[in-house]
């Protein structure tokens, strides 16, 4: 059996001066910020390469915002992008909203709050981990039949699908705090395999020194 890692990167900040939860709708750029941390990611796994990390697949959500903070890795690995649908952005009933905090003390909006767990206002947890290890499964088998023992893939998703796949990853309740997620901006949440099984989760912050300037929207 082969080794392989997958690294979850989550995009870069977000140009988002009215603070709407952007969700999948189109054509929400990376800001300056954003742009900066795109490239600071790419040089972390530049680093990676030069200490012997097998990288050798990439892959994006379709959305503008995974693109952007790919494209340098692209260049920077020489790697191309493939486009994958299964780390798209979670479904949320509130997308497009702005200032949410406020908007959910209207009470119409009340019965999209009734099961947490869930959630009821959008996509499932468990159908967010299944689709997202469904891609998971794929680069692994991927990288491995690019670049045998040892390869690696890097995914770029969003926050919410990582977090939730990083939870069922360690076998913990998917259900959570969004305030509590350890998956900041350009993060990157590593799976570790043996073959097919799960050996380890590692997590990594390139960006940690340009977080405090960055705007922060709840699932974005």
């Amino acid at each position: 059996m082969s080794r392989s890692s997958i690294h979850l990167v989550r995009h870069g900040e977000v140009f988002n001066p009215d603070k709407v939860l952007y969700g999948r709708l189109p054509e929400f750029h990376l800001s300056d910020l954003g742009r900066q941390m795109a490239d600071r990611v790419a040089e972390h796994f530049v680093e990676q390469r030069s200490q012997g990390a097998n990288l050798v697949y990439l892959a994006a959500s379709p959305l503008t915002r995974a693109q952007e903070t790919a494209a340098p890795l692209a260049a920077a690995l020489n790697l191309e992008i493939v486009t994958d649908e299964r780390i798209l952005e979670a479904e949320n009933r509130f997308e497009g909203m702005s200032r949410i905090k406020s908007q959910l003390r209207n009470p119409r909006y009340w019965p999209l709050l009734r099961n947490p767990m869930r959630p009821s206002w959008g996509e499932p947890y468990a159908k967010q981990v299944a689709r997202v290890m469904s891609a998971v499964d794929d680069a692994r088998l991927r990288a491995v039949e690019l670049g045998g023992d040892n390869a690696e893939a890097v995914l770029v998703s969003h926050q919410l699908p990582i977090w939730v796949t990083r939870l069922a990853a360690e076998g913990k309740k998917l259900w959570h705090d969004p305030r509590q997620r350890e998956c900041t901006l350009t993060s990157v949440t590593t799976l570790e395999f043996d073959g097919a099984v799960l050996t380890g989760v590692r997590y990594a912050e390139p960006s940690e020194d340009l977080l405090p300037g960055a705007a922060n929207v709840p699932g974005a």
